[in-house]
């Protein structure tokens, strides 16, 4: 066998230079290279602080705390962008949505209700949504519990589209694309896995919904309809509402069947709040006017009679709320009550609804709401660059990704899923946390290890918006708890799976890590993953499902056969590759676009930022050594570092030399 080695700055043939020099060489290079998915030390070029005048350091001190508060400013905004960003999937596809959810024939269907899941929360942009619609189904006796159950499964597989597509900001620097991309489809890969397992046994032996209800009926529960306060809603609405507004109400109604399916989903009238509404007047005192009109000045009043809206005393006799207007010589009473009025919305967008369909107001507020995210997402990634630095950046890095001391540190990790816990309960959407620390990810202030048990912590933090939405319903209140406890021990069960033994663990790691390096090298390959992952594989696993089990299965299962065996064959050629034939050791019997993305490259030209070339430093940092080997089991390599087993090591160990 022949072969050539190329440094970046050198070319070394075998014959000019011993093979223990150039082993030597390569073992260097190797040890120089950085593992990728270590973190990296976050650069510190400013001037240190002993060496600083006092008007310096006054400068830098304000200067810090101006970058904290147009942080905050930036966050503010970020998650107003993905408020938006819902509001505008739901106005694209809430109805849609809502008709896939009344179809009550398909739903039986457990693999029907799975994918309508999964579709309906990514349509929506909210598994809070999609779960409360599912308990308020259950509640109204529209589908049983049975078949709630994949539906709650889908929803939790479809609320993880959020943080992948907020990964797509840093798609411009390579090194952290790939630990962003990667930090967010661990949720992806947690929550496929989970469901690839439990999904299966819960048709079988309705596991979850046998142990739910004996949970629930062992436990005594009472109703409380105002158990669901809106923390983070409160602080986001007042912007949000001035710009649009979306009556999820009517969604669930469609779903419901209670409103036609043509219904507009963006809200058209507001409440104003009480209008005072009488119902009878009397004068006191012969010789006055008549009493007429209404406390609200809609009609005419008594002659000299005192403004009744800041002159009126109020009392309350046997349920009946009496109101006294008087003058120099008459008295009137008034017998009124409250009323929720209704007026036109005078939210920004409002006049677009007298012209516009709610799809195209839907499709302003997307490209609205990306705008908004991607700005806020480079602001807020450029900051916390200039933030984190020198002491200030090892402090953070330290306390985040720490462990506990000695045996204790395989108890960090859960800790860490009770911190996610916690904050998705006060922000009430997982969505919203995970989003929020992807980007902390991409720029190395935390380990995708530690992103991981966060994730887990918002899965089961999620749930406790399904369980507040049960509370409130006023019919079926036991079936709607259930079904919420459902979503809670779907994710509590996986957790037990997929985090306690080291082994378990590193599965949806890795599988998030092999997505990260490919997107690495292929950057265009991120938004093929969110096309087929969240919208083209469900819709096709959906239709299929459509005619019956028979066709699903003729037709599915080939193909999950052959994916099936395609991933033990990889598998294999990496762990074992002696115990294939010869020829399954690699792909290269097959033409390259059957084994490779790079052919793929050319088409996606037209984006700079999907083909930018590595900068130097990077490929020197990162793959220092190209080898190319010429011989039998010839292993390929292109300029983005895509090696078909994931790394240097793995290639050079796997090639006959």
């Amino acid at each position: 066998m022949s072969g050539k080695f190329s440094l970046h700055d050198s070319t070394v043939s075998l014959g000019v230079k011993s093979a223990d020099s150039l082993g030597s060489g390569l073992q260097s290079k190797a040890e120089e290279a950085d593992d990728p998915w270590e973190l990296p030390e976050l650069k510190d070029n400013e001037v240190p602080w002993g060496e600083l005048t006092g008007w310096g350091k006054v400068g830098r001190v304000t200067w810090i705390i101006v970058r904290v508060i147009l942080l905050i400013g930036l966050l503010y905004m970020f998650i107003c962008s993905l408020d938006f960003l819902s509001s505008a999937f739901r106005l694209l596809g809430g109805k849609s949505a809502g008709e896939a959810f009344a179809q009550e024939e398909l739903l039986v269907n457990p693999v029907a209700g799975l994918m309508i899941g999964v579709l309906g929360t990514v349509l929506l942009q909210s598994s809070s949504t999609t779960t409360s619609i599912v308990v308020s189904m259950v509640a109204s006796g529209i589908i049983p519990v049975q078949s709630a159950i994949p539906m709650i499964m889908g929803a939790n597989i479809g609320t993880s589209v959020t943080n992948t597509i907020v990964s797509l900001g840093q798609i411009s620097d390579r090194s952290e694309f790939m630990r962003a991309f990667a930090g967010a489809t661990v949720h992806d890969m947690f929550n496929w896995l989970t469901v690839l397992i439990l999904f299966p046994i819960e048709c079988v032996s309705h596991m979850l919904y046998h142990l739910t209800y004996v949970i629930v009926n062992s436990m005594e529960l009472v109703q409380n309809k105002d158990s669901n306060p809106a923390l983070l809603k409160a602080l986001t609405s007042p912007f949000t509402k001035l710009i649009v507004e979306v009556d999820k109400g009517v969604i669930t109604k469609i779903a419901k069947n209670e409103v036609p399916a043509n219904t507009p989903v963006i809200k058209l009238k507001c409440k104003t709040g009480n209008k005072l509404t009488v119902k009878s007047a009397v004068s006191a005192f012969t010789g006055c006017p008549p009493a007429n009109g209404t406390l609200a000045g809609v009609s005419s009043w008594p002659a000299n009679a005192t403004d009744p809206m800041s002159a009126c005393q109020d009392r309350t006799v046997d349920g009946d709320t009496y109101c006294t207007v008087t003058n120099s010589t008459c008295t009137w009473t008034y017998i009124y009550e409250k009323k929720d009025e209704k007026v036109d919305c005078n939210y920004l967008m409002f006049p677009l609804t007298k012209i516009w369909s709610d799809a195209a107001i839907g499709a302003l507020v997307l490209v609205i709401a990306l705008a908004i995210l991607i700005f806020c997402l480079v602001c807020i990634v450029k900051l916390l660059h200039s933030l984190l630095r020198g002491k200030i950046a090892k402090i953070v890095k330290k306390t985040v990704n720490a462990n506990f001391p000695g045996k204790l540190a395989c108890l960090t990790g859960y800790l860490a899923i009770i911190v996610g816990v916690i904050v998705t309960i006060l922000v009430q959407s997982s969505s919203i946390f995970t989003s929020a620390i992807t980007p902390l990810v991409g720029i190395g202030v935390i380990h995708i290890d530690r992103m991981y048990p966060l994730t887990l912590g918002a899965n089961i933090g999620t749930t406790v918006t399904a369980i507040l939405a049960s509370f409130t319903q006023s019919n079926g209140f036991e079936l709607a708890f259930q079904v919420a406890m459902c979503h809670l021990f779907f994710n509590l069960i996986g957790i037990m799976i997929w985090y306690p033994f080291p082994f378990m663990r590193k599965v949806p790691i890795g599988l998030a890590k092999t997505l990260g390096e490919k997107t690495a090298g292929h950057r265009w390959f991120a938004v093929l993953y969110l096309v087929i992952m969240f919208f083209g594989f469900p819709a096709m696993v959906f239709a299929l499902s459509i005619p019956g089990w028979q066709y699903l299965l003729g037709i599915g299962g080939p193909l999950l056969l052959f994916f099936i065996i395609i991933i033990v064959i990889n598998v294999i050629q990496v762990k074992r590759p002696g115990c294939l034939p010869a020829k399954l050791r690699n792909w290269d019997f097959l033409p390259i676009w059957c084994h490779s993305l790079s052919p793929y490259d050319r088409w996606c030209n037209c984006c700079s930022c999907c083909t930018k070339e590595v900068p130097a430093d990077e490929r020197d940092r990162g793959k220092a050594v190209e080898v190319m080997v010429v011989g039998e089991d010839n292993i390929g390599y292109n300029s983005y570092g895509d090696y078909p087993n994931g790394s240097l090591g793995q290639n050079m160990e796997s090639t006959n030399m």
